[in-house]
């Protein structure tokens, strides 16, 4: 079974649960865009199987313990982010619930599957593609505008926070799945050249949306989570070819980002090295709290990294204990160390600059 995103293990530099609150002078608004790390329930509107919509997910998500359309046992890193800025979780953009007030906390229009090629995720049938999200974007200020006006939209999209996260479904979801043409068409060095340049392409247009303040992520440990475990691992040893491909593509993903903010002349997008320190979390998870960084907590098979999580799986009976919560994502423990790393990190983890410099910087405004 594919699956519909790569976890991004930016290493976090405080193995801790909590989050910083970041300082802000003014509530801003919160834009997601992406694959299903950072869905918060799109596809759940959707006719896909691209979606996390029955038990055991959500099953710490305060306060029902119910599926939400989240890749995760809770929270997802957009909640955790929002939470540090102190503002509500964001609306999936297709949740009938976005409207009025709701709208000017920003919106998720992140869909699970997605990627950077629009011939990725075509297995699942019906998945909102990048184009799609941005064009949502379009809409979205024009709904906005015709609540508090043009002027006022523009200033709260210039002042927003965006999250984009692509790149891992191009490769597992694509490049290396059985019916692409791709990697016969690209080797591993072109086809990730080729991401970037499509990569750019959608900053570019985010850009000229309006979008000031754009975290970047690339991809993480391709070749170390449990479906790749249990399908291509010898011994425990991550996958050779995925870990190829995140060496090869994150770099190439910093350099993109740092000569788009030259062109600007403003660092407008920060890129988050996902691939970083990855040893020390998956190799020496108990450093963050973990008793496995390879075994899924939710799965069946080897690792339980075959298939999906669904109600008849394997389920462990403390989450906080795993790295991985399913096959494919990570746990809510694991997204809190992420989103450390996103707000603290060095500029080893976040270039130029992390989430809470960027704060400090915008509330002198």
């Amino acid at each position: 079974m594919p699956s519909f995103s790569i976890p991004i293990f930016a290493a976090a530099l405080f193995a801790v649960a909590a989050l910083i609150l970041l300082p802000t002078a003014d509530a801003r608004a919160f834009f997601v865009f992406g694959d299903s790390l950072v869905d918060n329930g799109n596809n759940n509107y959707l006719l896909t199987t691209a979606r996390a919509d029955s038990p055991p997910y959500g099953i710490d998500y305060p306060p029902t313990h119910r599926p939400t359309g989240r890749f995760s046992n809770g929270y997802n890193i957009p909640d955790l982010i929002s939470q540090a800025l102190g503002a509500e979780s964001t609306l999936p953009y297709l949740s009938p619930d976005l409207n009025g007030e709701n709208l000017l906390v920003g919106a998720n229009f992140a869909s699970a599957g997605v990627g950077i090629l629009n011939d990725t995720g075509v297995q699942f049938i019906n998945i909102i593609k990048i184009g799609q999200q941005i064009d949502f974007f379009r809409e979205y200020q024009q709904r906005v505008a015709a609540l508090i006006g043009e002027e006022a939209t523009q200033s709260l999209v210039n002042g927003a926070l965006v999250l984009i996260t692509l790149g891992g479904n191009d490769f597992v979801n694509n490049y290396f799945t059985s019916f692409s043409s791709r990697k016969s068409q690209y080797n591993l060095q072109n086809f990730s050249e080729l991401l970037i340049t499509e990569y750019r392409k959608i900053l570019t247009t985010l850009y000229e949306l309006g979008a000031r303040r754009v975290l970047v992520t690339g991809t993480g440990p391709l070749g170390c989570v449990p479906s790749q475990l249990a399908s291509q691992s010898r011994n425990g040893q991550c996958a050779p070819e995925p870990q190829k491909a995140a060496i090869i593509f994150n770099p190439l993903l910093i350099q993109m980002v740092t000569e788009l903010n030259r062109e600007i002349g403003s660092d407008v997008f920060i890129a988050a090295n996902a691939n970083s320190k990855q040893n020390d979390f998956i190799d020496y998870p108990q450093n963050f709290g973990f008793v496995t960084a390879k075994v899924a907590c939710c799965g069946q098979g080897p690792y339980n990294g075959m298939g999906i999580c669904n109600p008849t799986s394997n389920l462990c009976a403390d989450r906080n204990q795993y790295a991985f919560w399913d096959p494919f994502h990570p746990t809510e423990k694991a997204n809190r160390l992420i989103v450390e790393t996103l707000i603290s990190g060095s500029e080893k983890y976040m270039f130029p600059m992390n989430l809470s410099m960027i704060m400090e910087l915008d509330s002198r405004i």
